[in-house]
């Protein structure tokens, strides 16, 4: 296995992780029963997202990380399809109802 590859490989494992430690930090947050808890759970999911959001940073500028482009047609099919606007009101998603 080249240095790159087994490079990749451990950023891969460590989004992951840090994917998984966000799911379980937002879980705590949400359930947490005092405002205590609540708000160390916060701090420990911003700074897991923030690291993730590095992870991600750095395996992009590898050329590792590419997410796939959605072409504008196919966002519009989803929008309409999941869009519930009252055409009475300020329109949020852009929609016009």
């Amino acid at each position: 296995m080249s240095t790159k590859n087994a490079d990749q490989n451990l950023m891969e494992n460590l989004l992951i992780l840090e994917k998984s430690g966000c799911d379980l930090y937002l879980h705590g947050t949400i359930e947490s029963s005092t405002g205590n808890v609540q708000q160390s759970f916060k701090t420990a999911l911003d700074d897991s997202l923030h690291m993730q959001e590095r992870i991600y940073s750095e395996m992009a500028s590898k050329g590792w990380y590419a997410p796939d482009s959605a072409e504008q047609n196919r966002v519009e099919q989803v929008k309409q399809k999941y869009c519930s606007c009252d055409p009475c009101h300020c329109d949020p998603c852009g929609c016009q109802g």
